[in-house]
């Protein structure tokens, strides 16, 4: 299948992309792309390991496959000692680390990616290649793990753990992990310790609330539960109800945090990810077209919009910035809606292990 055609198999929306527009937004990621295969927010700006691998998804989902594979690769050569990755780099380069925290969701995404690349290609090479690196990444993660199941945010360039634990951090994270699990049994090494800790962390995301920080205030902690596999079912769709009118301004997207009148992108498109998961894919196409506002000439998409101020010039997009990872979940979510095989097995759980979580207490 050539480039063209898989855009328009997979990547045509009607509302959100034509096969041109897909075609224009790739390219937009493929230029932010290093030769080394890193990829920043844009040029100029940092690398951070989580954003870095949802774009490379994203050019897995559009038939990108060896500039994908780049990504993975530059992880790979630059994964620390104790299986992370620091928070960011400046524009990619990893000689210029600007935050030398280790962050548990971003060391746990690689397993998401790692995943997502092998079901797209089917490259098992690519797979034994990265064992490895994926192995040592959840290791990393799950040393930050807490008795009540909930993972610690990150550690400090010290080493310091901050076992304080964000309730998004860990519901992606329990994907990861579920990705993780899928890795170790193509290759048939047993990992029931990953088990026991995915089960432990779906339980505290789906019944213990206390256990993580209060940042209810944000969109993300809406919606990830459910984006991270944890929530499902009708509680799933009982969570989306609840505050769907609190965080969703019709005809303009999701809000990053309430009460800020600011929608933003990657929000946007995840919280259609959602939705596709839970069998809304009418809303989730809704918001999908009601943030084409933030695409830009060029194919990418701008991080976000104010949409409310004292003047009709405080209305305006903020901040001036069009990111990768803005317009890979952008793709992603478009992947899922047009039943791209590897994105719809990645986020609707059809390839990962399931009865991990017993909710006994």
């Amino acid at each position: 299948m050539t480039f063209p055609e898989r855009i328009a198999e997979h990547l045509v929306l009607p509302g959100v992309l034509t096969a041109e527009q897909a075609a224009e937004t790739v390219a937009g990621i493929l230029g932010t792309q290093r030769e080394d295969g890193a990829i920043p927010w844009f040029r100029g700006h940092h690398l951070d390991p989580w954003d870095h691998t949802e774009a490379a998804m994203a050019l897995d989902a559009a038939g990108e496959h060896e500039a994908a594979a780049r990504a993975y690769e530059w992880l790979a050569r630059h994964q620390n000692g104790d299986g992370s990755w620091y928070a960011a780099y400046h524009d990619g380069d990893p000689e210029q680390v600007t935050d030398s925290s280790r962050e548990s969701n971003f060391v746990a995404y690689i397993a998401v990616g790692v995943w997502h690349h092998y079901l797209s290609t089917g490259d098992e090479a690519f797979l034994d290649r990265m064992w490895p690196v994926v192995y040592a990444a959840v290791e990393f993660v799950l040393g930050l793990q807490q008795p009540g199941g909930q993972i610690g945010w990150k550690r400090e360039a010290d080493g310091t753990p901050v076992n304080d634990a964000l309730l998004t951090g860990s519901s992606s994270i329990h994907q990861a992990l579920r990705c993780a699990l899928a890795i170790a049994e193509v290759r048939e090494e047993a990992q029931p310790d990953w088990e026991l800790a995915a089960g432990a962390l779906g339980h505290a995301i789906r019944r213990h609330p206390e256990r993580f920080l209060d940042k209810s205030r944000y969109s993300m902690d809406w919606y990830y539960p459910v984006l991270g596999g944890a929530v499902t079912g009708a509680d799933a769709k009982a969570r989306i109800e609840a505050d769907w009118e609190r965080f969703v301004v019709p005809g303009l997207g999701v809000r990053c945090v309430v009460p800020n009148p600011w929608v933003t992108g990657g929000e946007s498109c995840e919280l259609a990810l959602a939705l596709w998961a839970i069998g809304e894919s009418d809303r989730a196409l809704t918001i999908l077209q009601d943030i084409q506002h933030l695409r830009a000439g060029n194919g990418m998409y701008w991080t976000g919009y104010v949409f409310e101020g004292a003047t009709e010039a405080d209305k305006a997009v903020w901040p001036e910035e069009q990111t990768s990872w803005t317009a890979g979940s952008l793709l992603l979510a478009v992947a899922a809606l047009g039943g791209e095989e590897a994105t719809v097995a990645v986020f609707g759980g059809t390839r990962l292990p399931a009865g991990l979580e017993p909710d006994c207490c």
